[in-house]
């Protein structure tokens, strides 16, 4: 049975092979340039503490890094729709699988088998790919100091993702006995469970740090916060967060010193030509008239308010690698053996 999954599952192996040799090469030829250009870069600023030539150099690869994320964040979808989800219901749509069942192989050891296989493949797969790319971006990561911006494309996190994404794939095929239809269920349920953890469950593994500093008026800006997905709230003031290397800015809310956020009352009245001016064109300069009077009304708020910081720091990095990985491979647990009692059914 297992030489049988082996040869069921050498063309998926060989496409991976092919698709790591060639990051692998990418990463190769390029890692040793990006290495000498943070080094550059640190040395024309040594011995001072802020860095504008490490910054620069972060910046201009932002393209680059941004791309090798998305390669670490898309491979467990394609595991899960391209392996988990045609693992049994390919042949359970052709009907292939009674012809093993029929010579005394149990369905349990049937699916353990094919699971045993393409699990193993999964976390060699997708380890190999975070560990080259986690490699290649370290002095891109060093420099931008935002650890917890990549936290989802680097180190452990992507083999609990693609071990997911693959127990997604192979019980939706089981419930839908389709390929198709179950590659999407896999899909919508890898995004949807990751929008749910980054959103609402991560925030509560640890409990934030928090620190107030004062409102800087060179800082501050005014706008609305918020995204696409959960809503963009009303226009406010919106201060900078202050410089935690490496550190999730979780929230950051302008209070006075009883605790009450700013409201559009308070900053109507204190400044009431607020947001009613523009810039002077659809991409042009502020104004310096109009920079002016924002800076006078910060300082006319600050008064009063101040800014609290609501944060993660960077030393608890990896307690939410592990334990996000526990997460999710708990998670793909629960879907295996909901799969197993599925498969007893008659």
């Amino acid at each position: 049975m297992i030489r049988l999954a082996l040869r069921q599952f050498r063309a998926s192996a060989w496409t991976a092979a092919a698709g790591l040799g060639a990051v692998a090469a990418v990463v190769v030829a390029t890692r040793p340039h990006l290495a000498d250009a943070a080094s550059a870069a640190r040395r024309a600023c040594a011995p001072a503490a802020q860095c504008p030539a490490l910054s620069a150099f972060a910046l201009d690869n932002t393209p680059a890094r941004t791309v090798a994320g998305l390669v670490v964040i898309v491979a467990p979808a394609l595991i899960g729709a391209f392996w988990g989800a045609p693992l049994v219901a390919r042949e359970l749509e052709a009907g292939t699988h009674r012809l093993v069942w029929a010579q005394s192989v149990r369905p349990a050891r049937w699916l353990a088998t094919k699971l045993a296989v393409a699990g193993t493949a999964t976390v060699l797969a997708t380890a190999l790919l975070s560990a080259l790319v986690t490699w290649w971006a370290g002095p891109l990561d060093d420099a931008a100091a935002a650890v917890y911006g990549t936290f989802d494309q680097r180190d452990l996190v992507p083999i609990g993702y693609a071990l997911f994404a693959l127990a997604c794939g192979v019980t939706a095929g089981l419930v839908t006995r389709r390929t198709l239809p179950a590659m999407a269920v896999t899909l919508a349920g890898l995004v949807a469970a990751r929008i749910v953890v980054t959103e609402w469950l991560r925030p509560l593994v640890a409990a934030p740090r928090v620190v107030s500093v004062p409102l800087d008026p060179d800082t501050t800006g005014y706008g609305a916060g918020g995204n696409i997905l959960l809503g963009i709230g009303p226009s406010t003031l919106q201060p900078a967060p202050p410089d935690l290397p490496n550190a999730w800015i979780q929230s950051v809310h302008i209070v006075d010193s009883a605790g009450t956020p700013l409201t559009d009352q308070v900053l109507t009245a204190a400044c009431p030509t607020i947001g009613g001016e523009g810039p002077g064109g659809p991409a042009g300069p502020v104004p310096e008239a109009v920079r002016q009077r924002m800076h006078d009304c910060v300082v006319r708020i600050g008064e009063r308010y101040h800014q609290v910081v609501t944060y993660q720091p960077d030393g608890r990095y990896w307690t939410f690698q592990w334990w996000e990985l526990a997460l999710f491979t708990a998670a793909t647990a629960v879907l295996i053996g909901y799969a197993c009692r599925r498969l007893r059914r008659p």
